[in-house]
């Protein structure tokens, strides 16, 4: 039988700042996903209804069987997420390969917010559509080349996965890019592209000329949004 996806993330901070990261509604909304109409909703599901915790141990059971353990590492804490056996659910084993992906992204976004944002409130924009032609989304943005989707950036490699890259953006106030794409496969026929736009301090109107930006560049390239 295989063994359940282990996911680990090493964040620049102390035990119990991280613990309170994962345990106020308020600072999870920080880390965890994108903004959607339905994300306390989603917050609340996940990491307060049905869950089991031990903060003395700190760690923290949730969805019927995934565990987050903190430990200390160094000056530093590991956190290790365990994924439930597939199986456990049935229902949502179609999409356990995605959920691997997303749990991917809310702790390398849980970094990000305590290490390099820690209490500041983000603004997302999220893209989400096929990908028939099967385009590589991280080479399609020339991420690096120091220009993006028509704006003058500065971008490091805050994390690479094997299916995914987040860059940190300096122009979004020193925000996160978490981009993803497969070609289509028996699994997933259509494919599929993905992207997580994280930005602090941006004007109503900033903000709004880049989702623009970006969804108009999205469009022609991965066309609608699902």
């Amino acid at each position: 039988m295989n063994e359940p996806p282990r996911i680990e993330v090493t964040i620049a901070a102390p035990v119990d700042t991280v613990w309170r990261a994962l345990r106020d509604r308020d600072t999870i909304r920080h880390w965890h996903g994108w903004e959607f109409e339905g994300l306390d909703e989603e917050i609340d599901l996940i990491y307060f209804n049905h869950h089991s915790e031990d903060p003395e141990a700190h760690t923290l059971g949730v969805q019927e069987g995934e565990l987050i353990r903190l430990e200390p590492h160094g000056d530093g804490t590991r956190v290790t997420l365990t994924r439930a056996p597939k199986g456990v659910n049935p229902d949502w084993d179609a999409y356990y390969e995605d959920i691997t992906e997303g749990w991917i992204v809310f702790l390398n976004q849980l970094r990000f917010a305590v290490e390099r944002q820690p209490g500041k409130p983000r603004r997302t924009v999220f893209l989400h559509s096929h990908n028939k032609s099967g385009r590589d989304l991280e080479q399609d943005l020339e991420l690096g080349g120091g220009h993006l989707v028509g704006e003058d950036v500065k971008t490091e490699v805050w994390y690479r996965a094997d299916n995914q890259v987040g860059v940190t953006v300096d122009a979004w106030g020193d925000g996160l890019l978490v981009v993803a794409s497969c070609e289509p496969t028996e699994a997933k026929p259509d494919g599929v592209a993905m992207a997580v736009l994280s930005t602090y301090g941006l004007t109503d109107e900033q903000l709004a000329d880049l989702t623009e930006r970006w969804r108009t560049w999205w469009a022609e390239r991965y066309g609608p949004q699902l």
